[in-house]
């Protein structure tokens, strides 16, 4: 397999790697800790595997694979995060990914999702899939962001981890009024006015870490 680790911590791809030569020797593993530099060598690289955090320098997870199904580009991703299921998952498997993780899962559970969509296949949990069932979407417990589309989600994590208007409009390849009115329309959606109100929000719904 040639597959990709990009996280930002060293401990957590060290452990990855030991899972990866665990299942297939022979494995070549790339490693990249910041967001940018990750796109770049999924563009340049035909990997049969990327694992991807959410949480990195630069681009998020999120953030790439936005991009990726802009470009329609087909990456075997399997997702992992410290951040619940249930707050990202959902988003990830509608931007393309092929499994979500939490990096508290056990080493079996790793290894299976691994072999699975390093073949193409998808991964998803049998806690998260059975949640998923459970909730009633859209139901009276819903919370604010649930309300926003992908692009407007992708901003306000942006927002909520420190990014200003013309940062955002360089990693998003967008223009900064386009960003603004996207604040725009997130403040309105989520009746607040300041960023600082947002970031509170995504500190306490886990958005950020």
């Amino acid at each position: 397999m040639h597959v990709l680790i990009a996280d930002d911590h060293f401990i957590v791809r060290e452990g990855l790697k030991q899972i990866i030569k665990k299942i297939d020797k022979l494995s070549v593993i790339d490693e990249s800790n910041e967001g940018n530099e990750t796109l770049s060598k999924i563009e340049v690289n035909k990997y049969d595997l990327v694992i991807l955090d959410v949480s990195m320098p630069g681009l998020s997870g999120l953030d790439i694979l936005k991009t990726l199904k802009d470009r329609e580009d087909k990456v075997n991703i399997l997702v992992l995060s410290m951040h619940p299921q249930e707050q990202y998952a959902i988003r990830a498997f509608n931007l393309g990914a092929s499994g979500y993780l939490c990096k508290d899962s056990i080493n079996e559970e790793l290894e299976a999702a691994i072999n699975k969509i390093a073949v193409g296949g998808k991964y998803i949990s049998q806690a998260f899939a059975e949640n998923i069932i459970f909730t009633k979407n859209g139901g009276p417990n819903k919370l604010l962001h649930e309300n926003l589309s992908e692009r407007e989600f992708q901003i306000i994590c942006m927002i909520a981890r420190g990014k200003t208007i013309k940062e955002i409009a360089g990693d998003l390849f967008i223009s900064p009024k386009t960003v603004s009115s996207y604040r725009t329309r997130i403040m309105d959606k989520m009746n607040m006015k300041k960023n600082s109100e947002l970031t509170l929000y995504a500190i306490k719904n886990n958005l950020i870490e």
